[in-house]
């Protein structure tokens, strides 16, 4: 089956001869819906910035998506990051001063494969065509300041998914919820993920969660390097 990240023998540091993540392999299947976890500095900041190539390692391969990340240039990441990736921050990271509707049709507005992939005839239908599916259509001219923290966790996924991306990464996403609102957040997020075929990398350390995922994966199995 195809993978959409293959990492052999990497190794990446901020400092000379100082490195904080070694890993001999790993994989993840196209497909696939992937937990990760591990405590706080074992090293899941610096492998999703690996995965997304806004790190480059020092030795070794990093594919994803069919792409060696170390034979691109900065420019030729971005793209490939920006049509390819869906991302979900801790923090969310909306535009404040932009709509609801502007936020979650923004990655394609700069990125014309995103645009080719919407399901909908027009770009205004698919970001209704999602906001239904969120129950964000009520919200869509309002700011995204003036929305509640969960709506703001759905205006997030909607961005992610939009323009159908091959792989979405959810970093800590569900870090602030009550275990209710958690699990209504992960059903959506998989749902969304299933519709839009791509593969998810969530990355958090609550392992009360991982039951609906098909591969757990500690961070400390993978990363040589010992916190």
């Amino acid at each position: 089956m195809f993978s959409a990240v293959v990492m052999q023998d990497v190794s990446f540091g901020y400092e000379a001869h100082a490195p904080i993540m070694q890993v001999k392999e790993f994989n993840i299947e196209k497909g696939k819906r992937v937990f990760l976890h591990g405590s706080s500095g074992s090293g899941k900041t610096t492998l999703l910035g690996l995965i997304a190539g806004v790190l480059l390692p020092q030795h070794g391969t990093c594919e994803v998506l069919g792409k060696e990340l170390t034979h691109l240039s900065l420019s030729a990441r971005d793209r490939h990051r920006g049509s390819e990736m869906g991302y979900i921050f801790q923090s969310f990271n909306l535009i404040p001063y932009l709509s609801v509707k502007e936020n979650i049709e923004l990655p394609c507005r700069v990125h014309a494969k995103r645009l080719k992939r919407i399901a909908a005839p027009t770009l205004g239908d698919e970001v209704r065509r999602i906001a239904e599916r969120l129950d964000l259509h009520h919200y869509l001219d309002r700011g995204v300041t003036k929305l509640s923290t969960g709506q703001q966790q759905r205006v997030a996924i909607a961005r992610a998914v939009i323009g159908r991306p091959r792989l979405v990464i959810a970093d800590e996403p569900t870090s602030s919820l009550d275990s209710d609102r958690q699990e209504a957040f992960l059903q959506l997020l998989l749902e969304v993920c299933d519709e839009a075929r791509a593969t998810l990398i969530f990355v958090s350390h609550d392992r009360s969660l991982m039951s609906h995922f098909d591969e757990r994966i500690s961070i400390a199995e993978i990363n040589q390097v010992r916190s």
